[in-house]
């Protein structure tokens, strides 16, 4: 009689440990949210990072149910947020993940940090932190500074929230593109319904906003909410979709959309309509001069940033630009918009494709690369 063979035997892999990732521009916003969650989840540790970019340092605090576990200072050779979570952020994740000792984690970032950075650097570089998962990401906010945060002109620097000597963005810009990334948002109070309505128009389509942090669905959360690639889809910058229905409560929304180049000359002119007041736009749209670059819109508390790294490639050039805000003063946006395209009258005399060795946008998109 043949001998059975063996069975070859092969280890399964360990569960990887959820993690909840909480941000904000607000301090005590945040740790309100993050201290919600650790209770809602006794066996759970809390990784909190603090950066204090005019010392080149970052502090790492990790504590559980039964006290501080590690309080750590460390120098950074250039401190700001992208150095913070390559060098500390991730690996101590990963690493108090394959300690065994947690169910889960929450990790409340830098003040200003945001969520998508962490995001997208397990999605592209998963053996750094093969132990864990992004369960969730929570958008935390001050119920009384909504529409400022969200809206408002200030500066990261200009509030100490800076996250760099160099860090020259703001306040709205950061803290709306926190709230467009979330799976949650959480607010510390009831804000008004002209700012509620706002928070859920900049969110992902049926995010919840719950406006008491101690409401917040922990085991929910730690069970699985994020989806990667759904929300990279909403945050991306050439959306082709239609957006989904306007939430009620009094924020409005333009959606301005056209498979026309913007005139480069133009698009300048219009720059002070087109970005400027308490709204949130953004976008990507192509000019005549530079048919093959995507050209990307950012603006936020009437300011705006525009630049240009990836390509149309095989793809349709589109120009689409989308613009919430609550003020009462939206007419003129759409005007603004159409003046600032390609007429007729000019695609019938020179066409969409411009060969040009100069357009004005230098400064913001760098050297013409190609003639068209």
């Amino acid at each position: 009689m043949t001998a059975p063979r063996p069975r070859s035997r092969r280890k399964l892999p360990s569960p990887k440990v959820p993690v909840i990732l909480v941000s904000g521009v607000e301090e005590a916003a945040m740790l309100s949210a993050t201290v919600s969650l650790q209770f809602g989840l006794p066996d759970t540790v809390m990784v909190r990072h603090v950066i204090d970019p005019s010392r080149q340092l970052l502090t790492r605090i990790v504590s559980d149910i039964g006290g501080v576990v590690e309080h750590e200072e460390i120098n950074l050779a250039h401190a700001c947020v992208a150095c913070a979570i390559r060098e500390d952020i991730v690996p101590t994740l990963e690493r108090l993940a394959v300690q065994g000792r947690w169910a889960s984690i929450v990790a409340c970032l830098p003040v200003a940090a945001e969520a998508i950075q962490v995001c997208r650097v397990l999605s592209w570089a998963p053996r750094m932190a093969p132990h864990i998962s992004i369960a969730a990401v929570v958008a935390a906010l001050e119920g009384s500074t909504v529409a400022e945060d969200l809206l408002g002109p200030d500066l990261l620097d200009e509030r100490g929230l800076a996250t760099s000597e160099d860090d020259r963005r703001g306040v709205a810009e950061v803290a709306s593109a926190i709230v467009e990334y979330a799976d949650v948002v959480c607010i510390t109070e009831t804000p008004e319904p002209e700012e509620h309505s706002l928070v859920a128009t900049l969110a992902q389509p049926r995010t919840p906003v719950v406006t008491d942090p101690s409401l917040l669905d922990a085991a929910g959360l730690v069970a699985g909410v994020h989806r990667h690639h759904a929300v990279e889809a909403w945050v991306a910058e050439v959306r082709r979709n239609p957006l989904p229905p306007l939430p009620e409560g009094g924020a409005w929304r333009l959606d301005l959309r056209s498979e026309r180049p913007i005139h480069p000359v133009r698009f300048q002119e219009e720059l002070e309509i087109l970005g400027g007041g308490p709204r949130r736009s953004r976008g990507c749209f192509w000019v005549p001069t530079r048919p093959d670059d995507i050209c990307v819109w950012d603006g936020a508390g009437g300011q705006a940033s525009v630049g240009s790294t990836q390509k149309w490639g095989r793809t349709e050039r589109l120009t689409r630009i989308v613009v919430v805000g609550i003020d009462d003063e939206a007419d003129q946006i759409p005007l603004a918009f159409e003046r600032a395209l390609l007429t007729d009258q000019e695609i019938a005399q020179r066409g969409q494709l411009w060969e040009e060795s100069w357009d004005g946008l230098e400064d913001w998109l760098g050297p013409i690369g190609r003639a068209a």
